[in-house]
């Protein structure tokens, strides 16, 4: 027999993690500042962490199929939307400061975010969380609404896992369209990028356990592919999730490198010139059981005060040229709406 209930009128959150199916929590949720050790939570945070409250307790949560989802959500149908493109010269002088702040030798890379907009209501974001499946094996979708403002979305990065006391991450850098895949495989500027974020995250592991990194691969995940380095470690002793949490947040594939107050607060001034959504790159996860895992908030659509939202970002180091990242965000952009099928 068919299951029917009523759908989530209020917040709601969900996350998925394997076998096509998703935790679907429904609000209001409680909450608090620390992670809720014994208790089921959200985590969801502004990309500078600066979320006094950032773990969030739901009211019910349920693991259910993902093609179900949109039997959990109020959402209405999907329209036409007419997008308002970024603005190539906005990029271009963000692009031209890093790239002075790299021959200044204060930065080796940094990571600046365009956006696509558009005036939607406020059901828009139920309606697209609505449609995440079917949805690729290699990506993980994610969508949170308090108050009808959140994102949802597919990524195919975490941040990290803890179980038990290992720790599993990755170091996810260097973007292509899937048909370009020989000619990936021998890129340098891409393998750059990539050993860049994939080094500096070794290195930041290092103290906290026994590390072992994998080899670089190729990671398809869908119309995309990405260099993709695992990473694992035995760790010397257990951690609260918050500390692990701002130790290892941003990634280097998101953040600047090197990272320091300057360098954060240089990135964070120019995501806001280009009018990026607080929530992109930030983490989302769930504690559950014992364990907690940790998406980063990427490939996704943002909603809040009637605007919708596509973000993408590219990762700028000295051998980047201005068209090529262009066309890489654009490609970002392009596969959020395959995703969602807009």
């Amino acid at each position: 027999m068919a299951e029917y209930r009523k759908a989530a009128s209020g917040d709601w959150a969900f996350i998925g993690f394997n076998s096509g199916k998703v935790f679907f929590a429904e609000g209001p949720f409680e909450k608090v500042a620390q992670c809720p050790i014994g208790k089921t939570a959200f985590y969801t945070n502004n990309f500078d962490l600066c979320s006094p409250t950032p773990w969030l307790i739901p009211q019910s949560i349920i693991e259910i199929e993902g093609e179900k989802l949109p039997d959990y959500l109020n959402g209405g149908s999907v329209t036409h939307f007419e997008w308002q493109s970024p603005s190539p010269n906005s990029f271009s002088h963000v692009f031209q400061e890093i790239t002075k702040e790299i021959h200044d030798g204060n930065l080796k890379k940094s990571v600046p975010v365009v956006v696509e907009k558009v005036e939607a209501n406020e059901d828009v974001l139920a309606s697209l969380a609505s449609r995440v499946f079917p949805l690729h094996h290699n990506l993980f979708p994610y969508g949170l609404s308090i108050k009808g403002a959140g994102f949802a979305g597919a990524s195919p990065e975490f941040l990290f896992e803890s179980f038990e006391g290992k720790l599993k991450t990755m170091a996810l850098a260097g973007t292509a369209r899937n048909d370009e895949r020989d000619v990936f495989a021998f890129d340098e500027k891409e393998i750059q990028e990539h050993e860049f974020v994939a080094d500096t995250l070794s290195k930041k592991l290092t103290p906290l356990g026994m590390t072992k990194r994998h080899a670089r691969r190729i990671l398809d995940i869908g119309s995309l592919i990405h260099f993709h380095t695992a990473i694992d470690v035995e760790l010397y002793k257990s951690h609260n999730p918050d500390d692990l949490i701002h130790h290892l947040h941003p990634t280097p594939a998101l953040g600047p490198l090197p990272r320091s107050t300057q360098t954060m607060e240089q990135l964070i001034s120019w995501r806001e010139n280009l009018e990026c959504p607080e929530s992109f790159g930030a983490p989302f996860g769930l504690y559950h059981e014992g364990r907690l895992r940790l998406l980063v908030a990427i490939r996704m659509v943002s909603y809040e005060n009637g605007m919708l939202k596509i973000p993408s970002g590219c990762g700028i180091i000295e051998a980047s040229r201005l068209t090529n990242e262009w066309r890489e965000l654009e490609l970002k952009r392009q596969s959020v709406k395959k995703l969602f099928r807009i």
